[in-house]
């Protein structure tokens, strides 16, 4: 008598269990893109600097000039080739901000076109 209750029992359980199958409907539902609200990065104002070139034959000659304005003769120096580094260094500074200005704009073009000329359309 236990097998039979048993297979009763699995039989119920099973086809109860297929009845609650349920059927999935799948669609798939256009979203619209919306425009970026990215700044383009600028570089602010930088504060102008005085550039004073001191030699060994003019510097006598340049620190008394210093003191005369009020200025502590003290001196940051570069040699040549530190000051060719630094100008490579600026350089790749500026070329990182144009790459960067011209990632956004791509973006933007890719997110903000059917905006754009969904606009460009209205106003024809």
């Amino acid at each position: 008598m236990s097998y039979i209750s048993i297979i009763f029992l699995a039989t119920v359980l099973g086809l109860s269990g297929c009845s609650s199958i349920k059927k999935l409907d799948i669609f798939t539902m256009e979203v619209e893109r919306q425009p970026l609200n990215l700044d383009k990065p600028t570089i602010q104002q930088l504060e102008e600097l005085k550039w004073i070139i001191i030699t060994s034959k003019n510097a006598d000659e340049v620190f008394k000039k210093m003191e005369e304005q009020g200025l502590d003769p003290v001196v940051f120096g570069l040699s040549d080739k530190d000051f060719q580094l630094l100008s490579k260094n600026f350089a790749q500074i500026r070329a990182h901000m144009m790459k960067l200005n011209v990632m956004i704009d791509e973006y933007k073009n890719y997110y903000e076109s059917d905006i754009i000329n969904k606009d460009n359309n209205e106003e024809k």
